[in-house]
């Protein structure tokens, strides 16, 4: 049937985003609640870049890495965000067809790169732990620069990939994304032409993205954890372990979204459940990084009290 109509298809030069179908004042309500999202995603994670970047004693890697962190959890919301709140407020919600192309391709770009950014987090976590002494030169700021840039790297290639594959359907008059935002599985849901090939290439590409860093987070972990059971006393497994809370709390809080959004065959069949997925990682765990990192760390609530105390006093 899609073949059929792809033959016959007429190009589609923008697409209208349906989102949340509810009455106008609910519409109003939850403008409200995603900017409230939204405004405390760019509090959080400017605060923590300034933060990381101000205080000379947050100048080591894992900081490093966190800053870029933020900086990703800052992009890929904004990519999405400000749109959603736009188009609650109108009657039209449309998006140009490059328009939306170009949403998505910054959106997958920043969402596997942070993927990858995780998974770098980890090897430092494993470098810092089980090998102390080599821990400078493994991570020396070189090295840093190039696993960062590694992670941009790998994350733009998927996204053009999607993009190229995802844009290169043919769209037969059929306009209508169920959802807030231009996405894999909406886009593929419309498209009149075989999805086959897409559906598995989607598949294929998130299921490798998400085998590969997990195994070096696992196997980072598995070593960590062997290292610290080898310590004697319960204080020092303790303080040692203290620092990998928060990056596993991370971890498990993205690859669990990210698992059951695009690494499932299935996963395109439920447009609600895939519109309150996504709702989680644009906004709530971009918002919920920051304030994970900055109440279970130490260093990084002694930071804020210091710069927090220079600017008191110096008034």
């Amino acid at each position: 049937m899609k073949t059929e109509l792809s033959r016959n298809y007429s190009a589609v030069t923008e697409f209208i985003l349906l989102g949340f179908r509810t009455p106008p004042k609910i519409q109003i309500l939850l403008f409200l609640v995603f900017l409230l999202l939204y405004v405390a995603t760019v509090v959080g994670n400017i605060s923590m870049i300034t933060v990381t970047k101000m205080d000379s004693r947050l100048q080591m890697p894992m900081y490093f890495f966190l800053r870029n962190l933020s900086y990703l959890d800052l992009c890929y919301s904004t990519v999405i965000a400000p749109k959603t709140l736009a188009n609650f407020l109108s009657n039209e919600k449309k998006i140009s067809y490059s328009g939306c192309a170009a949403q998505f391709f910054f959106f997958s770009m920043f969402v596997t790169t942070e993927g990858f950014l995780l998974a770098v987090m980890a090897f430092d976590r494993f470098s810092a732990i089980c090998s102390p002494l080599l821990y400078p030169v493994h991570m020396s700021q070189k090295v840093c620069v190039q696993l960062v840039t590694g992670s941009y790297i790998c994350g733009c290639i998927n996204s053009m990939i999607q993009t190229s594959f995802t844009f290169s359907l043919h769209f037969c008059g059929e306009n209508r994304l169920d959802h807030f935002f231009c996405d894999v599985p909406a886009l593929i849901k419309i498209s009149c032409a075989d999805t086959f090939v897409n559906e598995i290439v989607m598949f294929i590409l998130s299921a490798l993205i998400i085998i590969t860093t997990t195994t070096v987070i696992l196997v980072s972990y598995a070593s960590i954890l062997s290292t610290v059971l080898k310590i004697p006393s319960t204080h020092g497994r303790s303080k040692t372990f203290s620092t990998c809370g928060s990056h596993i709390a991370v971890v498990s809080l993205f690859y669990g979204t990210v698992f059951f959004m695009y690494a499932q065959p299935g996963a395109i069949s439920s447009p609600e459940q895939s519109k309150i997925i996504a709702v989680l990682y644009t906004l709530i765990i971009p918002m919920l990084n920051p304030l994970i990192y900055s109440l279970r760390n130490r260093d990084v609530k002694d930071a804020v009290k210091r710069i927090l105390h220079r600017k008191w006093f110096s008034h």
